[in-house]
């Protein structure tokens, strides 16, 4: 299944909602939030069975969630056309490459970067540490994320430590 690439068009639903002033519950955009850290994390680790499970679960419940307001809302022919989008998507290798085009304030543009939510169950002073043994810099963020970069590869190996570290515990 192409993750990826549904959780591409999944979004793109969401922005159309918005677009067309149609709110889109927190749940859902937390289970999209939820379904890109889990692919990162597959990507970063694809050995981990229960994580394609649970990629697919959330993918799912958004789907759901979206296709039955959209049907709602804009009847059926948006609601077909975004399902042949689905579709399509689901049918894509997993291991499919979509560069996003963020850009990050300060980064050199070679630099890949995550952000990681601070909490009680992974303290700053750990992930910094985990960063820095990665050959990763780090730099808290105001709205409390900690925005860890360097190499592709140091990224990923920091991912992979952090989910074996600190489990697979994603907040609902």
């Amino acid at each position: 299944m192409g993750y990826l690439a549904t959780w591409k068009v999944l979004e793109d639903i969401v922005a159309e909602f918005r677009r067309r002033d149609v709110a889109v519950p927190a749940g859902v955009i937390s289970d999209l939030k939820s379904a890109k850290t889990m692919i990162t994390i597959l990507k970063a680790d694809p050995q981990r069975g229960e994580t394609a499970r649970k990629i697919e679960e959330y993918l799912e419940k958004v789907e759901i969630c979206l296709v039955s307001r959209a049907q709602e809302r804009f009847g059926v022919e948006s609601v077909h056309e975004w399902l042949e989008k689905l579709e399509e998507a689901s049918r894509k290798e997993c291991v499919e490459e979509i560069e996003e085009a963020r850009f990050v304030p300060g980064l050199p543009r070679e630099q890949k970067w995550i952000r990681v939510r601070l909490s009680a169950e992974m303290p700053i002073k750990e992930l910094k540490k985990l960063a820095e043994a990665n050959g990763l810099s780090c730099s808290v963020q105001s709205d409390g994320y900690l925005l860890v970069y360097g190499k592709d590869r140091c990224v990923k190996s920091f991912v992979k430590k952090m989910a074996t570290r600190y489990g697979l515990k994603v907040r609902k």
